[in-house]
Parts: structure tokens; C-alpha cells; sequence
């Protein structure tokens, strides 16, 4: 049976595909269109999810949509009706695309895909529920997703037992953490939908100083974590931007302007609002511990990517062991719509587990070497243990490294198959490869690869942490690793097991072995704006765009310190491609 999960329309759209119960590929769009967050029908993730099973649509038995429009646009009308006449421009900004698009999902199925079989939709909370806990390791679990808005629920909580899954619904639009914290990520100067995790980083830089007034004003949070947003101060349920000039008479500072230097006024209100965010997960995790009784949580939703509220659940909770969906936010919901399907709806057993993120795209080294020798691009090829030595040296010698290997991972973190590797022991690294590799803030940090049964001693830290959904505490006398040593001396963490990726355990073990080091700065193979490389074009553009030294796709080594001038002007008159 071959069940065929789409997200779209509205962030992060995605497709995967799930055959006889294995999840056997899944992919966002952006990744081939090369636009961030690429919301539209995700033809080119499709395509991939069925070519790379050598399938096509006469061979799917379902699609499945990952929440149902209907109800959604019910929502949103009701809600501009509610805030009507201030909702008028962005009800008839948002009335075409809906007209036009959101409300023809299963003509635009049929059209694209020349699809003629039964099309499904589920609730968006629900999607995000079983794209957890049915790939999980648990048999029973609690379940917690937290996002901006579904249909009308923005959290839920419930059980899953087996193949079946019962939610409550624990809060609705618009009172939204997601959409609280989007709304400071506005105030901010960030981008909406997209940099939410850039407050999340620059919060350790600040102190929380308006805490208390954002829990007095902004939101009333109960000891069970539900929680009130006081609306007279934001404009997401009515307007076109999320906040307004009430929002910055109380705070008593402006919007800051995109771009502009970063005060330690926007810090300390980035502080301020991870620490109550922080308290209504905490809260919300309690409740749901003291409502099912469970050992186990999961969580999905995009705030279930709040590596540092994740955190806070494992210190205020009894849970054993928490799974945080890797693709936690909209484009997961393909995941979890499709077991939905194949699981909870069909009565089928659950067979798989969610052991690693790694459903793209891969490229074998003949196509890679076509491609290089097409474009006249020098290289030199390695057999594997010469490979792993010389990246391994490569690195300890201060080299920045593209490191494009296997199946591109699903979901936002590089997690060691289109990853940028660097030293994680040198401190110039962090403002290396921040400024003049990925083009992005001085202040952001970057997450460890660690050898998993070597996590514990240099973090305290004693579980793994495969998809970079935690963070962990770099002890003061275990500080060898500033490159990836936050301000407040946290790490986001990801441990590697040779189950996980094979090859990039194999390089960690030899760059322990050069080094005494089992830790590598690894961070996703982009430049700031653009999605991670899918392809290893788009690999080899972003190399000759920053000041990586190397770059190594599957056994083939490419090196700028190794290239002529003429080289190097003629390769990139021949393939690159501006913004």
C-alpha cells in the first residue's frame, strides 16, 4: 500500500511518501525551487518522493492533506467578521489566494499529479500528533503539539495508544504561543515564519527584564499552562503585520528596523520572551504528565523546534524520554498525515521507527563527477579511509568544509549529509563561519556534532540528541569547544551514532583520533536567505560564493587552495548564478 502526504499553502511545504508502513522519502519544496519556505504545491517534493521508489501516481493508493481548508477558511472568516472594519485589508488581500488556490486542493491533486484515486484530509493538530508519536519508539506516550494555528486549535494535548490517537483540545485562536512568539519575532526586526529561532539564539545575550510586564499585559498564563494573549496589543487576528503601536507604546521602545544594530534593549526582550515561553511549556508538560500518567512525550508542532524549551521539559518533568519530530513544524505534517492514513485510519500495525532524518535526494559520485567534469572543475577522488583522513586533517587545519554526503536530510538542521564542518576547539570559528561563510548575525551560535558515547564528557548530557532539538550544558571546565559554546554556556546538540550516518561517524572517530576531539561545528549548507543545497550544483554555487576551503561530495575532494586564478574565474563564469 502506498499512501502519498502533502503540506502546502501555507509554510514549509512538503511531500512524503510512506509504502507499506516505512517511511521510504520525504522532502520540502524549497529544497528544489531554492525559495525559503517555499509554500506552494509541492510538485518537485512529489515527483522526488515517487521517482525515487520508481513510482508514479497510478501506483498510490491515498493522498492525504495535512489539515482541512474548509475549516480553516471557516476560521479565518469568522475571524475577520469578529474584527471587522479593521480586518478589511487583509481580508481582501487574503480572499483571492484563497479563492484561487487554498480552496482547490483536491482539483489542484488531481491536476498536478494526474491523480484519480481517493484524496484525504486530517486536522492539522492531528497531523502533527501522529507525524510523532507513529514514528516513535513508544507503543503508549503523551502527546503535546504546540504551533501557530491549525484549523482553530494552536496546542493540543492527549494519548496515543498503539495505532490510535486521542487529542484535547487545549487552546484556540487566537490565543497562540506560536503566534505570540512570531510576534515578537516581527517586533524584533526578524522575518515571520522564518527566524523565529534567531530570538531564540540572541536570547542568552539578554537578560529578562520584561518578563514580568509580558505576563502582567501581554498573556495570562495559568498553573496548568493554558494561557490567555490579551489582543488589545497585537493585530495577527485582523491586520498585516503582528503587532502595532500599542504593542511598542507598552514596551516602550519601536519596532526595530530589519537589519538594523541590535541593542541590548531588543536582547533583554528576546530573553523576556524565551523565559515565558519556556514557563508555559514547562506548564503545559506538567499537566499533561499529571493528566495521562504517561512516561513518555512527544511533541510536534513548530514550537516543539524550541531546542531550549524542549530542554526545560526533561529538567521539570519525570518523562523517561521525550521524541521531538525532527520536521516539527508544517512540513512534518506530510508525515503525519500519511501514518495517519496507513495507522489510525486502515487499522494497519506500526512497523517503522524514526531513527534518522535522512529521506532526500542522494547523488552518486558519477553524476557528481559528470556534473564536475561538464563544468571543467578540477577535482581529485579518495578512496574512503583516504577520504575520512584527509577531511579530518583538512579540518584540525583550520579548513572550512562543505560536506555534501547521502541522502539530504528532512526537516530545518543539517545533520551531517549537507553540512558546513569547521573545528569546534578554535573560538575564531564561530565569527568565521558566521560572516564569512554563511553571511548571517555575528551573534548566532552553532550546534556540536558529537560522538554519542562520548556526549557526557564534554556536556551534561547523558541521552542521545539526533536532530539538533536540545540543548545541553558545556560544563566550565570541560570548555575546550568555544566554537560551539553559547554565551551562556549551552550547546545545541547533536549526537551521531554509526547507525544514525555511518560516514559521518566514521569522520568524528577520525577526527578524534588526529585530534583527542570528537566534536565538529556543523551547521546547514547554505548562505543566510537560502535554503540548505539539495543538489550538488547548488552545493558547488554556494562553495565558490563564500570562503569555504574545501568542499567533498561523496568521494570527490574539491579544494580552492588547490585551484589556479584562472581556475577559479573560469568555473565561476561558468555556473554561477546570482541571486
Amino acid at each position: 500500500m502506498t499512501i502519498l502526504g502533502i503540506s502546502c499553502f501555507y509554510h514549509d511545504a512538503a511531500a512524503a511518501l510512506v509504502r507499506n508502513g516505512e517511511l521510504m522519502a520525504a522532502a520540502q519544496e524549497e529544497r528544489f525551487t531554492r525559495k525559503r519556505h517555499d509554500q506552494s504545491f509541492p510538485v518537485n517534493a512529489i515527483r522526488y518522493c515517487l521517482d525515487s521508489q520508481g513510482l508514479t501516481s497510478l501506483n498510490v493508493d491515498y493522498v492525504v492533506f495535512y489539515d482541512k481548508p474548509f475549516v480553516k477558511f471557516e476560521r479565518i472568516l469568522s475571524t475577520y467578521i469578529a474584527t471587522f472594519p479593521k480586518s478589511l485589508p487583509s481580508f481582501l488581500k487574503a480572499l483571492p489566494i484563497w479563492l484561487k488556490e487554498k480552496m482547490w486542493i483536491p482539483q489542484t491533486i488531481k491536476r498536478e499529479l494526474s491523480y484519480d484515486g481517493e484524496i484525504l484530509f486530517t486536522e492539522h493538530h492531528l497531523s502533527h500528533a501522529a507525524s510523532a508519536f507513529l514514528v516513535s519508539p513508544f507503543e503508549e506516550a503523551a502527546i503535546l503539539t504546540l504551533d501557530g494555528v491549525g484549523e482553530w486549535e494552536t496546542s493540543t494535548f492527549g494519548v496515543g495508544r498503539g495505532t490510535r490517537i486521542d487529542l484535547h483540545y487545549t487552546t484556540h485562536f487566537p490565543h497562540s504561543l506560536g503566534l505570540l512568539y512570531s510576534a515578537f519575532t516581527y517586533y524584533l526586526g526578524f522575518r515571520v515564519n522564518s527566524a523565529e529561532y534567531k530570538v531564540m539564539g540572541l536570547a542568552p545575550y539578554g537578560e529578562p527584564i520584561f518578563s514580568d510586564l509580558i505576563l502582567r499585559e501581554l498573556v495570562d498564563v495559568r498553573s496548568d499552562g493554558s494561557f490567555k494573549v490579551n489582543m488589545k496589543y497585537f493585530s495577527y487576528d485582523h491586520g498585516l503585520t503582528m503587532t502595532g503601536k500599542a504593542f511598542e507604546r507598552l514596551l516602550g521602545q519601536p519596532r526595530r528596523e530589519p537589519e538594523s544594530p541590535l541593542t541590548q534593549f531588543y536582547k533583554d526582550v528576546a530573553a523576556s520572551l524565551q523565559k515565558v515561553t519556556d514557563m508555559i511549556v514547562v506548564r503545559m508538560a506538567r499537566h499533561v504528565e499529571r493528566e495521562t500518567g504517561q512516561k513518555y512525550l512527544c511533541v510536534a508542532g513548530g514550537v516543539g523546534l524550541n531546542c531550549v524549551s524542549n530542554s526545560h521539559i526533561y529538567e521539570n518533568t519525570s518523562f523517561k524520554e521525550i521524541f521531538v519530530q525532527p520536521a516539527a513544524g508544517d512540513a512534518g505534517g506530510a508525515v503525519g498525515a500519511a501514518f495517519y492514513v496507513y495507522n489510525t485510519l486502515l487499522g494497519n500495525p506500526r512497523t517503522y521507527v524514526m531513527k534518522h532524518a535522512f529521506l532526500g535526494p542522494e547523488y552518486p559520485d558519477a553524476y557528481i563527477e559528470q556534473f564536475l567534469l561538464a563544468n571543467e572543475i578540477p577535482y581529485r577522488r579518495l578512496e574512503r579511509r583516504e577520504l575520512l583522513e584527509e577531511t579530518a586533517r583538512r579540518i584540525a587545519d583550520q579548513e572550512v568544509v562543505g560536506w555534501f554526503q547521502g541522502r539530504m536530510e528532512f526537516g530545518p538542521r543539517a545533520l551531517g549529509s549537507r553540512s558546513i564542518l569547521a573545528d569546534a576547539r578554535n573560538p575564531k570559528n564561530q565569527s568565521t563561519v558566521n560572516l564569512k561563510i554563511k553571511f548571517r548575525e555575528s551573534f548566532r551560535p552553532f550546534a556540536p556534532s558529537v560522538l554519542e558515547e562520548r556526549v557526557s564528557d564534554y556536556f551534561d548530557w547523558n541521552r542521545p540528541s539526533p536532530y539538533m532539538l536540545f540543548v545541553a550544558t558545556v560544563p566550565a571546565e570541560r570548555r575546550t569547544i568555544p566554537a560551539v559554546t553559547h554565551v551562556d554556556g549551552s550547546a545545541r546538540l547533536q549526537t551521531i551514532s554509526r547507525e544514525q550516518h555511518e560516514l559521518y561517524y566514521d569522520l568524528l572517530k577520525e577526527f578524534e583520533r588526529q585530534t583527542e576531539c570528537p566534536v565538529l561545528i556543523n551547521t546547514s549548507f547554505n548562505v543566510r536567505g537560502e535554503p540548505i543545497v539539495c543538489t550538488p550544483e547548488d552545493a558547488w554555487n554556494c562553495f565558490m560564493r563564500t570562503e569555504m576551503d574545501s568542499l567533498i561530495m561523496g568521494s570527490l575532494v574539491l579544494s580552492k587552495r588547490e585551484m589556479s586564478a584562472v581556475d577559479k574565474t573560469k568555473i565561476q563564469e561558468q555556473v554561477f548564478e546570482p541571486d
